[in-house]
């Protein structure tokens, strides 16, 4: 049987089959129905196993930070941003991430931890490409998830361990490594992200 959102047109010369012309859906309640079944389908597609791949991690894990960070910090990472998260006092603040247990088959001797803390050589504001080489952070939340057994689930913040370091305090290096962080802070769980974060910035700031 045809689906909604169809006109059948009979009566073919030849007595073919009914031919079944789709047609634009015009309701709004319709129209919403199916975007937010696609959102639901997408999400549960990207987001619905423990494990995330690389490319979608990041999200999740700015999502976290997102949910520790206290009020005057807004999430604003997309697209090209030059950071994800900033203050309302101008504290920029920027998120990386490395996980033990990947979506696929890890290699006998995986590579240890590093992450991504190179200089650009500028950035977008809006539609203008501003030339300014540099880290434009002033604060680094490094995560790293450390679980690579089966119980691994890169969308429990409970499993991650944050790195809070002053932009300042990083090598001038393209990337740092795990055992570096650790050599310059301690890590903190979920629950005292927001603390360290907050102790930073106001350090920053006086």
């Amino acid at each position: 049987m045809p689906g909604p959102g169809a006109i059948i047109h009979d009566g073919l010369k030849g007595g073919g089959r009914p031919r079944i012309t789709p047609i634009r859906m015009t309701a709004d309640g319709e129209r919403k129905e199916r975007v937010e079944a696609v959102q639901r389908h997408a999400a549960t597609s990207a987001f619905g196993r423990p494990l995330i791949q690389n490319n979608l991690r990041a999200l999740v894990v700015e999502a976290i930070v997102d949910l520790a960070l206290p009020e005057g910090w807004r999430w604003c990472s997309a697209d090209w941003a030059a950071w994800d998260f900033e203050h309302a006092d101008g504290t920029y603040l920027e998120v990386k991430q490395s996980a033990a247990r990947q979506t696929w088959a890890a290699p006998r001797n995986p590579s240890p931890p590093r992450f991504d803390i190179a200089h650009r050589k500028g950035r977008w504001d809006g539609a203008a490409w501003i030339a300014e080489p540099g880290r434009y952070a002033h604060i680094y939340v490094f995560g790293h998830h450390p679980i690579s057994d089966d119980t691994a689930d890169h969308r429990d913040p409970a499993q991650w361990r944050f790195y809070v370091v002053a932009a300042g305090d990083l090598p001038a290096a393209q990337s740092v490594s795990l055992r570096s962080l650790q050599a310059l802070v301690q890590p903190c769980r979920f629950e005292g992200l927001a603390e360290r974060a907050e102790a930073l910035r106001r350090s920053l700031v006086s």
